[in-house]
């Protein structure tokens, strides 16, 4: 079983890491193609180009003027404990032991726009580029025309390497666009997070975000192999509602927030 979330806007480079242990992500060179072609960008560019206000355009214009190789425990962090969201309010990270690194490093990848994918504990330097945007490049208009096949392909990897065929869809729609479901080697459940508000259950989006992130803590707490025990999450008040529910999209409610 793979579980897969977005990355976060919102990183921590101060802090320092909770382990020591680190491994390199697998698509440092497709990065550093993009990298360069980043570089051809003017602040202003960078600006229009992710509608962000001019200081956040002059940070990441000189995240990519420092993006280097090697990756180091100086220079780098990982990806696990650099990212900060409501995604990973919910995992919370910091306060796993290393049995639980191992788990997701082994079972949890994170999409990105930047570094296709990514394990946990995968070193990375500091950057802003979402899935979604249009940043034509050398390969095409944007971002997934970029990385092609490329993550389905890894992900068929890691399939296989764990002889499973069952992936878990944690990520937001804008990431979980750049993996062709109909090539991946893998049946995919997504699960759906709904909190009552008026008088129905809707998707609220802070909520929702921070639910996926419970569901990866839950699946480290009980070390979960077979996706069906992800049906008995139950982390802040969620149950899994079988009437809501299909055979791919998993639905779990709750009553107050």
């Amino acid at each position: 079983m793979l579980l897969v979330v977005s990355p976060a806007k919102t990183l921590d480079y101060d802090t320092a890491p909770v382990t020591k242990t680190f491994t390199q992500p697998d698509f440092l060179d497709q990065a550093e193609d993009l990298i360069k072609q980043l570089r051809q960008l003017s602040p202003a560019d960078i600006g229009s180009l992710m509608s962000i206000s001019d200081k956040l355009s002059q940070l990441n214009a000189a995240r990519f003027e420092a993006w280097e190789q090697p990756f180091t425990a100086d220079n780098a962090k990982q990806a696990v404990l650099a990212f900060k969201g409501d995604v990973y309010t919910g995992l919370d990270a910091e306060s796993l032991n290393e049995k639980q690194f191992k788990y997701i490093q082994k079972h949890l990848r994170i999409l990105s726009g930047l570094y296709g994918l990514l394990r946990p504990l995968d070193l990375m330097q500091a950057y802003r580029l979402e899935m979604g945007t249009k940043f034509a490049n050398a390969a095409g208009k944007d971002l997934y025309a970029f990385w092609g096949e490329t993550i389905t392909e890894k992900l068929n990897e890691e399939l296989a390497q764990q002889k499973d065929s069952i992936l878990v869809n944690l990520a937001s729609n804008e990431y979980f666009k750049s993996v062709k479901p109909k090539k991946l080697n893998a049946a995919i459940i997504t699960p759906v997070f709904k909190d009552w508000k008026g008088d129905k259950y809707k998707i609220i989006s802070f909520y929702a975000k921070k639910a996926r992130g419970l569901m990866c803590r839950y699946a480290i707490d009980n070390a979960i192999s077979d996706v069906n025990d992800l049906k008995a999450f139950d982390y802040e008040g969620y149950g899994f509602n079988k009437a809501m529910s299909t055979e791919t999209e998993w639905v779990f409610t709750r009553q107050e927030s």
